[in-house]
């Protein structure tokens, strides 16, 4: 699943018939809010790597929003009735900003339960174990284990030593 979400991606037709829709309740002002969301439509992309996500639009004053995935702290699906209708939903990707809003919103997908689970491994700091990786993950938990309780001994014999040589030294 990893590896189909990655990549550059350009919103899905129906966020423009969704943006469509929400314009004309302004009723005869709707293309005052239409052109500039239809200029948005056009160029807005997102892209996902190993490093982070991207989203970029804007025509006459270009604006790109990049977050590493260290840097992302909760992410939120939101969807209204039009929406669900038409398919599609908001990935809402909040920081730890002063501002309670998100960050970076992504709008526009179909596969958006694909991109929040993918941007939640990335989050957390997991990886897809390949089939003949499968025993890595728990090599790496015996070996941390290990060397804690290698740790463990060192310290209790460091502390013995030092209790008997507290008791050498009394009176």
């Amino acid at each position: 699943m990893a590896e189909g979400v990655r990549g550059s991606r350009r919103p899905h037709p129906n966020l423009m018939v969704y943006w469509a829709l929400e314009s004309l309740l302004l009723g005869p002002f709707f293309p005052l809010l239409l052109l500039p969301r239809f200029l948005r439509y056009r160029t807005l992309h997102y892209e996902l790597d190993d490093e982070g996500v991207t989203a970029g639009w804007g025509v006459l004053f270009r604006r790109e929003i990049s977050l590493t995935y260290g840097r992302v702290q909760d992410i939120h699906l939101a969807s209204n009735l039009v929406e669900r209708w038409l398919g599609l939903a908001r990935i809402q990707v909040q920081t730890a900003s002063a501002s309670a809003k998100a960050e970076l919103t992504i709008a526009g997908l179909r596969d958006y339960e694909g991109v929040r689970d993918f941007l939640y491994s990335r989050m957390r700091g997991a990886r897809k174990l390949d089939e003949g990786d499968g025993d890595a993950g728990e090599s790496a938990w015996r070996e941390t284990a290990a060397a804690l309780r290698e740790t463990a001994a060192v310290l209790r014999e460091l502390r013995l030593g030092l209790v008997a040589r507290a008791e050498e030294d009394e009176p």
